[in-house]
This record gives C-alpha cells, structure tokens and sequence, in this order.
C-alpha cells in the first residue's frame, strides 16, 4: 500500500478540527513516540552537520585555496534551498510529506559526499548547493508533518523538542569534528556523516507514511502542481546565485550579474511571499519577515565566528567550534521558555526579547578583535544570542502553523523556510562582499594557513556589526 493508496483515508486515525491527530499523552505518548523520535532523530542530523560543518570549513577553504569564497560555502547551501522549499511545499500539500522528506535526506547525504570529495573550492560548493536542495526538501516536509500529526497543544512542545535535539550535536559535534579535522582531514568530516542517514530513514519515514501521508484532505484528489510558483522559484533561487556570484567578485563587471540577478529575485520573492511580507503587515506577513531577520542576521554573522576565531586570535578549529557549543543548551532553553502554556499570551513581547538578545550578541561577538579581550566573551555572547534566538524562531514556527490552513501548511512553511534561506542568501553575500572588500580573503588565507593571530579587524567588524544592526529592526515588529 503506497501512501497515495485511497485506503488510507478508510483507516486514518481521528483528527481535531485542523485536521491534526489528538494529544493524548503528549509528543511521546503511545500514539506519537515513533513519530516524534523519528522525527527528532532527522533534527538530530541535521544539526550534526550544521556543527562539524561550520568547524572543519575554514580548513576546507584554505586546502581548496578558496578562502574569498567562504562566504559562497555557505550561501550555496542556502541558494538551492529557496528553490527546494517551494517544489517540497508543493509536492507535501498535494501527497503528504513522505516522498519530499525521503528525497531531502537522500539528497543531502549525497550534497556531503559531494563536498567530501571535492578538488577544487567550485566543486566543493556544487556538493553544497546539492546538499541545499536537500535541506529544502526535508524542512518543509518536517513542517507539514506537525502541522497534520499534531495538535496546535502540541506544536509549541514538539518546536521545543526540535530545539533541544541541537544540544548534544553543538557539544558533541565541534569536538569531533575538530579532531577528525587536526588529526585525519576535513575531508572525513564530510564523507562520514552521511553514515548516519540511515538510522532517521528508517526510523521516521514508516511513522510519517502511517499518520501524516496522502493529500490534506483525505480522499480528495490531488492538486496539480503550481508551475507559476516553481518558475518564481526557480528565479529566487538563480537570482540569489547572480548576487552572490556578484558579491565575491568585486570588479565594475559584477554590476551585470548583480543587476540580473536583482531583476530575477525580486519579483520572484514578492511573488512567494505573504502579500505585504515588506511592509510588515500584521498577522502571517510579519511572522514571516521576522523569520526572515532573525535567521538572515544571526547565520551570516555565526558563518564568520569560526574564522575569525582561527585567524584572528589563532584558536585551532576544534576551540573555535566549542566556543560556540554552549549556544545548542540555551537556544534549547529559549525554545523551552516559549513552549510553556503560561507564555502564550505575551508571545509577541517574548520574541522582541529574543530580537535584542540577537542583535546585542551580535554586536559584542567581534570584540574579541581587540587583544586584551578574552575569546570566551564570544562564547557567552553566542550563548545569550541563542537563548533569544530559541525564543524567536521556535515562536515563528508556532505563530506560522496557527495562521495557517491544514491544505496550506506546506506552503506558508515554504514561505516561511524562503524568508529564512533568502534572507541568510542576501546577508551572507552583502557581508562576505564587505569582508572581501576590505581585504579579508587574503589576510584570512594567510593566517590559517600559518595559525598566526591577525591585525586585519576591519574585514570582520564589516560583517558583524551591520548584522546587529539587522537584528535590531526585527525588535520592531509586530507579528499580531
């Protein structure tokens, strides 16, 4: 029985009014334990990655001597996503999120091996930009799956749940992934986490396909694709590229690419996007926009973290990536504090909190620039930045689910994931144009690859300080 068999509807499980299954006992109740761990454990991947990746990356860009790339090794990821999240909302609204969700993991294991591999810096970030389409297929399917499996009860504590899942990951991962980097290569950081695909495939994908499969509203006939959508799509995501492309190559020639990707990305965005997403109307488009600042500001600067850490105050890779470590405890704890049912009422005042929270840990982190400061103020920055970040993205996700129809969660969570992905896309091109503007590529090469501490603050305090800035306008908003 496949999950488009219409026999699924005769033995659906019974549903609340929006078309989730009942709470009976929490996210892991009887009815819910299989799901929850299963999904839990593809979190648990992916927040694995996200560690050993950003640890093992500033050594992956000075061996493949791409250092005035970094920033593309990231944004890469993220360019391909815009495009996935669109076809995975889609493609979840109209058959369930099994297949998408099967196809992202599939995908991004192989975006892994890709980059593991790589020669060259150009084929080191294809490998990523394969492992974003992988990313965006899975994230919106995991949406879709609690908006249906679970109760509007429920959501805050299984956002929660997802949170805590980046705990050991933060902990664990930098320091393995820093070791295997010092003692057997970057290479092996990449190659080996796919291995651990296996365990979430089989764990959660015979749970989705029994309590979250086939169309939203049972026995209904599928609808057909949205080719007006995938074509927006498919411009957000080639129009973020020309940016990006245009941002690292800094010559007047990069005004041709940067003008066609401007004409191709925001059409496409006001097209994908809640109507009046720019001008913060209340409700969806402003849970969107928010999403989109708090995310965009706090990825770029925490993608610069690592290598300013290893250049400019001669940190090995592994302290470099522990100093962030302490964030996966408090972005837990944030997204613990939002799921308390006390809290509900102040939500939107809780996540103009966390906004300041964001911007001021932004703004302290390249402090530690100056010599006399220690380098652990960066790690209780990130900490505190984190805890605000909890609050704020877990509540998004929440406030998105409640505004939203069970046929249209895939693709409000799309929405929500693309002001997510177009926002870290935008940021991390306009920081890593700045960083390289400012002589930051070739002052970075030059210290990694010696371990000398560096005198060049400028390039750094380019990227982090117009972050907090960014940050600061989503305290701002007002979501409801």
């Amino acid at each position: 029985m496949t999950a488009l068999d219409p026999r699924d509807a005769e033995v659906a499980p019974p549903t609340d009014d929006r078309g989730a299954l009942p709470d009976r006992r929490g996210v892991l109740g009887k009815e819910h334990r299989a799901l929850s761990l299963g999904i839990i454990s593809v979190v648990v991947l992916v927040a694995f990655e996200a560690t050993a990746v950003g640890t093992a990356m500033p050594v992956a860009a000075r061996e493949l001597h791409g250092i005035e790339l970094y920033a593309f090794a990231f944004s890469g990821y993220f360019t391909t996503s815009l495009f996935a999240m669109v076809l995975s909302g889609q493609w979840a609204d109209r058959n369930g999120p099994l297949r998408p969700l099967a196809t992202g993991i599939s995908a991004f294991g192989a975006g892994l091996l890709m980059s593991g591999t790589a020669g060259t810096m150009w084929l080191f970030i294809i490998g990523r930009a394969v492992q974003g389409l992988g990313g965006g297929l899975l994230i919106v399917a995991l949406y879709v799956v609690v908006s249906r499996a679970y109760s509007e009860r429920l959501r805050p504590a299984i956002m929660a749940a997802f949170a805590a899942s980046w705990v050991i990951p933060s902990v664990v991962g930098p320091l393995a992934a820093g070791t295997v980097t010092e003692h057997l290569g970057w290479r092996w950081v990449f190659i080996g986490i796919p291995a651990l695909v296996v365990f979430p495939l089989a764990l959660a994908l015979p749970a989705i396909r029994r309590m979250a499969s086939g169309p939203a509203v049972p026995g209904a006939p599928p609808q057909p694709f949205d080719r007006r959508r995938i074509r927006l799509a498919l411009g957000i995501s080639l129009g973020a590229g020309l940016l990006q492309y245009a941002g690292q190559d800094l010559n007047w020639f990069s005004l041709v690419p940067a003008a066609a990707g401007a004409a191709l990305l925001v059409p496409a965005a006001l097209g994908l996007l809640p109507k009046g997403t720019y001008r913060a109307v209340r409700g969806l488009p402003s849970v969107v926009l928010l999403r989109g600042i708090a995310a965009g500001s706090f990825i770029a600067a925490e993608s610069f973290v690592p290598l300013m850490l290893v250049t400019q105050r001669g940190l090995s890779p592994t302290m470099a990536g522990l100093s962030l470590a302490v964030g996966g405890a408090t972005w837990t704890l944030g997204s613990y504090v939002q799921s308390r049912p006390r809290v509900e009422p102040y939500r939107e005042r809780l996540m103009a909190l966390g906004m300041v929270l964001v911007a001021a840990a932004i703004a302290t982190a390249p402090s530690v620039l100056i010599a006399w400061v220690p380098v652990w103020v960066v790690g209780v920055a990130w900490g505190v930045g984190c805890f605000g970040m909890g609050m704020v993205i877990a509540s998004t996700s929440v406030l998105l689910l409640k505004l939203s129809a069970p046929g249209e969660a895939g693709a409000n969570s799309a929405a929500l994931q693309i002001s997510d992905g177009l926002s870290n896309v935008l940021l991390l091109a306009t920081g890593g144009a700045a960083f390289a503007a400012l002589g930051g590529g070739a002052v970075g090469a030059a210290h990694v690859a010696s371990g000398a501490s560096g005198s060049h603050p400028g390039a750094f305090a380019a990227v982090f300080l117009p972050m907090a800035g960014v940050a600061w306008v989503g305290t701002r908003l007002r979501t409801r």
